[in-house]
């Protein structure tokens, strides 16, 4: 008699015939938008490092600026030292040619002092509104690192649902997702 084979399927085998019949769409769904948001992550990263380079680059112009002006500030009081001297020296001298020369040094101390001011003004000009555009630039950055936390928050929540297939998880995944997309926008719109 010939012999019948029967096969009877290991609980673990069973699993995966009723995940082939039913959770096949829910897998499918959760790759693609773990997949998506991964990208979307990628991007408010990129952005985010982006706004703080900026941020930086400025914040250096400013600091530069902010040092040369310092330096034109210490010529200029360089200058009125001198000026102050040439004319404690025009005061004290006799000779009428010494306090004729005196007095040129004065005024020539003068106008370098008036040149050296307008020059460290400038300098503070350009430290300030660099320093302006850095604070301008940082701006988003806040908003974009919690949009990048509700996104990976969603990419965790969507994992879980992957494991347990508890749906209000993938719901969860999607609110959070949802938020982090706004957030985004919101960062570069209310700037």
């Amino acid at each position: 008699m010939p012999e019948e084979e029967y096969e009877v399927p290991s609980p673990h085998e069973h699993h995966l015939e009723h995940e082939a019949e039913h959770g096949v769409a829910l897998s499918q769904q959760i790759a693609i938008f773990t997949a998506i948001l991964a990208t979307l992550g990628a991007i408010v990263s990129y952005l985010g490092g982006h706004t703080q380079n900026e941020a930086l680059y400025y914040k250096n112009d400013a600091v530069l600026n902010r040092s040369l002006a310092a330096d034109q500030w210490n010529y200029y009081q360089a200058k009125g030292i001198k000026q102050q001297m040439a004319e404690t020296q025009a005061e004290n001298a006799t000779d009428p040619a010494r306090i004729a020369a005196f007095k040129d040094k004065v005024q020539k101390y003068e106008t370098e002092r008036a040149e050296i001011k307008k020059t460290a003004e400038d300098f503070d000009k350009k430290a300030e509104e660099a320093n302006a555009h850095a604070e301008h630039s940082l701006h988003p950055h806040e908003k974009l690192a919690m949009a990048m936390t509700l996104i990976q928050i969603a990419i965790s929540a969507a994992s879980i649902t992957a494991l347990t297939r508890k749906r209000w998880l993938f719901v969860l995944a999607a609110i959070s997702a949802a938020g982090g997309i706004v957030l985004w926008i919101l960062a570069f719109t209310l700037v």
